[in-house]
């Protein structure tokens, strides 16, 4: 009977012991070496660490990206798992792009700008509590999706700014044997602006293999007056056609909402946290440059996986509501998709250049 291989950690397993090696990378330790932290003699922190003696006091908690620079976070030899991932960053977290390839594959298996990747797509600092994604003050992005990898894992960070920008990372993993039926982790980037008349805005399309779908963040930037969250998500599995396996009721309601998400005392709309779903930002007009309303929501499939044996594909209506019914709407919308699946990856859509990432 094989031993416990470290992963898939829980309060129900962690008490028990395993074989599996704990390993960490960061500007400390750029290749997450055993008794290798901490040796860099040069680095974002030289100058404050040069009256210390330099060596061993916070010589490099960071590194700076030129525009146009790709940075190599990690690439790391399997098997494995990566378990955490901290980041703080500067500049515009649209235009600091997020990707993750897999065993030596050519396409990347995560591509999303850095902010939306980790649920706070408006680009502005909005608390965030979950399960598997927190954003604590003052920028500080967390993520503990498991990422398991058999052979090689490599992230990259490309900064489309115009001026350098700051990275402090650590990236927590484990060195272990992978079961066969450990998929890999994926996430993938979308964005409409506006959304067509009458069309329904395509979340994730194009997925080939076998998995199950896992999270979903959403923005919505609405462009008219009026309640915006009629609209029913779909989940097309394995060959469905006009018509969809999985069809929800409303916007709030897939993301464990209900009635316009208004608080009934104050009848505003009203933020919440849960570990599996929320509305984590209300961005409301302020009366000047704001002026649009808009909304930053998430809902984790972890203990509802979809589960898919071939293809996927999911999409949301825009519907809002006006004195004839419902109402088709034009609307800013952007999403992140997460979801397991075999590799390979199939290659995504050509991420959106910069002026159509942009918050405008």
């Amino acid at each position: 009977m094989a031993g416990f291989d470290g992963l898939g950690m829980g309060l129900n397993n962690l008490s028990r012991l395993s074989d599996a090696k704990t390993r960490s990378l960061s500007a400390e330790n750029f290749r997450g070496e055993k008794g290798k932290g901490g040796m860099a003699e040069s680095g974002t922190g030289e100058g404050s660490a040069a009256w210390l003696g330099g060596l061993g006091w916070k010589v490099s908690p960071s590194v700076r990206i030129a525009p146009g620079e790709t940075f190599e976070v990690a690439d790391i030899e399997g098997p494995g798992a990566v378990q955490q991932i901290w980041f703080t960053i500067t500049g515009n977290w649209r235009f600091s792009i997020l990707r993750v390839y897999y065993d030596d594959q050519e396409n990347p298996s995560v591509e999303c700008p850095v902010g939306d990747f980790f649920a706070a797509g408006w680009g502005g600092y909005a608390q965030l509590t979950s399960l598997p994604v927190c954003v604590n003050p003052g920028s500080a992005f967390n993520c503990y999706w498991e990422m398991p990898f058999r052979k090689r894992f490599r992230m990259t960070v490309t900064s489309l700014n115009k001026q350098d920008i700051i990275l402090y990372y650590q990236v927590n993993y484990a060195l272990t044997e992978v079961p066969e039926d450990r998929a890999y982790f994926h996430a993938q980037f979308r964005r409409v602006n506006p959304l067509p008349d009458r069309e329904d805005y395509t979340i994730l399309d194009g997925v080939r293999g076998k998995g199950q779908y896992v999270g979903t963040h959403l923005l919505w930037g609405v462009n008219s007056a009026g309640w915006w969250g009629e609209g029913e998500i779909k989940f097309f599995l394995d060959g469905d056609g006009q018509f969809p396996t999985i069809c929800g009721t409303g916007t709030e309601d897939y993301f464990c909402g209900s009635y316009n998400f208004e608080n009934q005392q104050t009848h505003r709309y009203q933020e919440f946290l849960t570990p599996y779903a929320g509305l984590s930002q209300v961005i409301r007009p302020d009366g000047l440059y704001k002026s649009q309303t808009r909304f930053a929501l998430y809902r984790w499939h972890i203990m509802d996986p979809i589960r898919f044996e071939e293809n996927l594909r999911v999409t949301i209506q825009a519907l809002g509501w006006c004195s004839r019914g419902y109402l088709p709407l034009r609307d800013d919308i952007a999403s992140v998709a997460y979801w397991y699946q075999t590799l390979p990856t199939a290659p995504f859509p050509e991420l959106p250049g910069q002026a159509a990432l942009e918050i405008n």
